[in-house]
């Protein structure tokens, strides 16, 4: 797994060999990040996101898709919400799951 998310993010999701947890960096890091996991003979990768990173794990699905590898499809978005305490206050955030096969 390509770990490049925050610590608070690696906290709360289980590792997983084909998973890209995506966080605050740039969405080529991400990209490059699926790609690895593809050309590493994957046939699946795990886009995670919660918060205002579900943008940036919509990005790096498209730019893969769109840009890299045409045979790259959607084969499944889950999304959910996720209670956290910061501060202690307890607040929803959103979280989404992007499964991209070959």
């Amino acid at each position: 797994m390509i770990d490049m998310s925050t610590n608070e993010e690696r906290k709360s999701i289980k590792t997983q060999e084909n998973v890209v947890l995506i966080g605050q960096k740039p969405v080529m890091n991400y990209v490059t990040a699926a790609l690895v996991q593809f050309n590493g003979g994957s046939s699946e990768v795990i886009l995670k996101a919660r918060g205002k990173a579900i943008t940036r794990a919509v990005d790096t699905a498209e730019i893969l898709r769109n840009r890299f590898l045409k045979d790259v499809k959607v084969k499944k978005v889950e999304i959910g919400s996720e209670t956290i305490t910061i501060d202690n206050q307890t607040k929803n955030v959103s979280t989404v799951e992007i499964v991209l096969s070959k």
